[in-house]
């Protein structure tokens, strides 16, 4: 197995770490893929990826899985450990649901907010900007990040009681966050313990 992608960047940790889960870091090769040059626009990546971003699993027989939920899903089925992803209807759909809200309404709001409202990745990627989108989606991972909060203060992680999917998507929407300088409002007390407990794990902190 192969996972192309460009360590530090958000989406890419979210495979990392959930590998890191599942004991099975030493398991892939990664490939660096150089996106502040382009490289992920190229046609011979997109043949592989024509999403055009990282992170890219390939696995042993040449096909390819892009996508971080798919390519965890993969990872969570393929080695052993507790899974990410849920066990059992009711489980899985819930953890699936909240690592929906933690993507779209955190992560991929952060992300708009970088591409869109400030210089990104620099003039030479970033050539369709709208920023009036990038600021309203600003406001949209605050309010994520608030309703994270009341859920946090009910449940110790953000599908119940065990560590999953969506809190991997949740911490590196955080970390993105920061890196964007999109600041947790105030008064968010659940959030950053649950941030400082995810930041613990060795999963993340190793």
């Amino acid at each position: 197995m192969k996972i192309y992608d460009t360590e530090g960047f958000p989406n890419p940790a979210r495979v990392r770490i959930a590998l890191a889960e599942k004991g099975a870091l030493d398991r892939v090769a990664f490939i660096p893929v150089d996106v502040m040059g382009g490289e992920h626009r190229t046609e011979a990546f997109r043949q592989k990826n024509p999403d055009a971003v990282v992170p890219c699993l390939e696995l042993d027989d040449g096909s390819h899985i892009s996508q971080c939920t798919a390519i965890t899903e993969y990872i969570d089925g393929t080695f052993d450990g507790p899974s990410l992803m849920g066990s059992g209807p009711k489980e899985r759909a819930r953890i699936a649901m909240m690592n929906l809200r933690a993507e779209s309404g955190l992560l991929n709001a952060v992300g708009d907010y970088f591409h869109h409202a400030t210089p990104g990745l620099g003039p030479d990627l970033e050539t369709d900007q709208c920023p009036e989108w990038g600021t309203r989606r600003k406001a949209v991972a605050a309010q994520t990040m608030s309703y994270l909060d009341d859920v946090l203060a009910q449940n110790d992680y953000l599908a119940g009681d065990a560590f999953s999917v969506a809190d991997i998507t949740a911490f590196a929407g955080l970390a993105f966050a920061d890196f964007a300088k999109v600041e947790i409002p105030a008064g968010l007390e659940n959030l950053q313990a649950w941030r400082a407990k995810v930041a613990a794990r060795p999963s993340v902190a190793g």
